[in-house]
């Protein structure tokens, strides 16, 4: 395994970490740090036919991911996931060329196995041995089955109305579960307080480097199945905003080494109405979102009032062009019966919240008839 990794930055004041070294965010300003790749190294060197003779899951790109030591890997077998045509949605809602990116097939059940996967195979590089997370529910689980795999206890802190899937498959896992009165924010705050004195690593949404690797592998998918040619549109279901945020630092990555051109996707934010601060500040013309007060939704992925990367998303919106849209809890449940009767798909309600944003994007204007669009399902059905 060969990576091109150099050095962290902060992705907010360019100050820079050795990545040898555990890090959470950066020391002068509070922000996230990224990781940065000798990438001039790689232009001319590494080609997109070298991809051919590779495993088809997410470490066949491994020059541009954090690892550099195979041994370090921790897999549960994170194979591509398909890019599906959904011609009858498209149909039904009235669009030509209509896909779905469907992150219910890795394990777990959801997108958040990309980025643990990331995270704890570079903890376990990094001799970490205790490691800790707020969550809301499918970042829990991922946490607890690939720290269980390394080796590495896990503590995890999530509201009491979790899904109780979650609640259970981190208990069948063996972490250390603590259910809270209270948001994904209060359970941060419980990490954060106590992770000195508990000598917990802190494995937070965008509060440690790798897991941001580990979410770009969704763009570089993306933009393999698609011949290295991005699409018009990506909608994408946003709480902490992860997705969003690998998948620009993705393609900027991407384009340095020559594989994809300057054309990026407008990014599509979809949140629920009953906690939109990323709409708001998008909305308002704002650079950050402003804490959203009293967070309800089903979509238990979309409930995060106050994204540590919430620049960082508003960024990658204002600069592809995109949007942020919200679409209440009615639309959501209704949405959760339109994929699957049209194309045998189940989805979790945050990837339905794409199919309910559709209609209303297109009255509006902000995506047209003839354009590829890609909406992304983050996880599969759970009761």
């Amino acid at each position: 395994m060969k990576s091109y990794i150099q050095h962290l930055e902060c992705s907010n004041c360019n100050a820079t970490y050795p990545h040898t070294e555990p890090h959470n965010v950066c020391n002068e300003c509070g922000k996230p740090l990224f990781a940065r790749y000798a990438l001039e190294q790689l232009v001319n060197k590494w080609k997109p036919e070298d991809l051919h003779t590779r495993p088809y899951s997410l470490w066949r790109y491994r020059e541009l991911l954090p690892i550099q030591n195979e041994d370090d890997v921790v897999s549960l077998g994170e194979s591509v996931t398909p890019l599906i045509p959904t011609k009858r949605l498209g149909d039904h809602i009235g669009l030509d060329n209509l896909w779905v990116k469907d992150e219910s097939r890795l394990p777990t059940g959801s997108f958040k196995a990309r980025g643990l996967a990331m995270a704890v195979s570079k903890a376990k590089s990094l001799d970490i041995d205790k490691l800790a997370i707020p969550s809301a529910g499918n970042a829990a689980t991922a946490l607890s089955v690939y720290a269980a795999k390394a080796g590495i206890p896990a503590y995890i802190f999530m509201p009491k109305d979790t899904p109780i899937f979650n609640q259970k498959t981190c208990e069948l896992a063996g972490a250390n579960v603590t259910l809270i009165d209270g948001l994904i924010t209060d359970a941060g705050k419980i990490v954060a307080d106590r992770k000195a004195d508990e000598r917990w690593f802190d494995v937070s949404t965008l509060k440690e480097p790798y897991r941001v690797e580990g979410k770009k592998t969704m763009g570089f998918e993306l933009a393999e199945q698609c011949g290295w040619e991005l699409p018009d549109v990506i909608i994408y279901p946003t709480g902490g905003g992860t997705g969003i945020v690998g998948m620009w630092k993705g393609f900027e990555e991407l384009e340095t080494i020559g594989w994809i051109n300057k054309k990026r996707p407008r990014f599509i934010s979809v949140q629920s109405a009953g906690c939109a601060p990323i709409v708001k500040a998008w909305k308002e013309g704002k650079t950050h979102a402003e804490p959203w007060q009293e967070a309800k939704t089903l979509a238990s992925g979309l409930r995060v009032p106050q994204a540590i990367g919430d620049f960082l998303i508003l960024d990658a919106i204002r600069k592809s062009k995109g949007a942020a849209i919200s679409v209440s809890d009615e639309e959501i449940v209704n949405a959760m019966k339109i994929l699957p009767t049209c194309e045998g798909l189940l989805t979790c309600p945050e990837g339905a919240a794409t199919i309910a944003a559709l209609q209303h994007l297109l009255t509006i204007g902000i995506i047209n008839r003839s354009e590829k669009i890609v909406l992304f399902n983050t996880g599969g059905f759970q009761s």
